[in-house]
């Protein structure tokens, strides 16, 4: 045994201990460190800048939901790799690489429950989910919410956050938007209402559907809202866009949402509007 195994040895074990990356988060909007439970806690919205950070569903239904009211509604069952599509790698190795660092099946997650004794469903996009981009699996999510709305005659409320289409299923992809289109339609002919809340980011074939199809549009603080990319536009165009352009902030100042809405408030902003909306069909089944 040579010295430096002699001495390798004699050092003791020590377990592993928690990583600066486990206990802390670095702020995207000021870059400040903020303590990771202290982040979670305030609903990923750092307490220093209030910028609003991605959300997981789980997270989100916590945080709307009446405590103990909701349960997350089945996921569909559609046929995957349709194209048998494959660039650096198969299309089947990126959803499997996707279900197991997420633990979901898909991007849009469905769950039904109350929000201040009111019943809903709530769709969430998960953006950690291959960016959130629509494919078969998104728009039969979409589907199955808006008829889960019908049958307990409820709102539905859509918490977008896309790149866009999913590129692994070409044509079929862009086949979800007039198909998510139709169950809108199914909304409002049952005469329920449709709440889009915009969060970051959104964007391509989803800002160009369903996410701009509701009855009210909300968005939260600072959220990058577009159909294509800044560059793109000013290459087109030849000209300079603002700073603030394809923000909230700027959507609400052109007529283009109804309010931004603080994520701490949400809930008792959604409880308000659903009232708002709910009262004439209450009142009639009530007749």
């Amino acid at each position: 045994m040579t010295w430096l195994n002699r001495v390798r040895n004699a050092i003791p074990f020590v377990a592993k201990r928690e990583t600066s990356e486990q206990l802390w988060h670095k702020c995207k909007g000021c870059g400040e460190m903020v303590f990771l439970k202290e982040y979670e806690d305030n609903q990923h919205v750092c307490p220093s800048c209030d910028h609003h950070g991605r959300i997981r569903p789980a997270q989100r239904f916590e945080a709307l939901f009446d405590k103990g009211s909701w349960t997350t509604l089945p996921t569909p069952l559609v046929r995957e790799d349709p194209l048998k599509f494959r660039d650096t790698k198969r299309y089947v190795d990126r959803l499997k690489q996707a279900r197991q660092a997420t633990g979901e099946s898909d991007a849009l997650i469905n769950a039904m429950g109350e929000i201040a004794e009111q019943k809903a469903v709530i769709g969430v996009q998960d953006f950690a989910f291959m960016g959130g981009s629509m494919g078969l699996g998104v728009g039969e999510a979409f589907i199955l919410g808006t008829k889960a709305a019908i049958e307990n005659n409820c709102p539905y409320i859509i918490f977008t956050a896309s790149g866009g289409a999913r590129m692994q299923e070409g044509i079929l992809s862009l086949m979800q938007m007039p198909k998510m289109t139709v169950g809108v339609q199914r909304l409002k002919d049952a005469g329920l209402p449709y709440i889009v809340v915009l969060t970051d980011p959104t964007s391509g074939g989803v800002m160009a559907s369903y996410a701009l199809l509701g009855d009210l549009h909300l968005a939260e603080p600072g959220a990058t809202l577009a159909f294509t990319g800044r560059r793109v536009i000013e290459n087109t165009i030849r000209e300079k866009l603002p700073d603030d352009f394809q923000t909230s902030e700027y959507l609400l100042d052109h007529g283009m949402i109804d309010m931004i809405v603080h994520r701490h408030a949400l809930r008792d902003k959604l409880s308000t509007v659903m009232g708002y909306l709910m009262a004439g069909r209450t009142a009639n089944r009530a007749a």
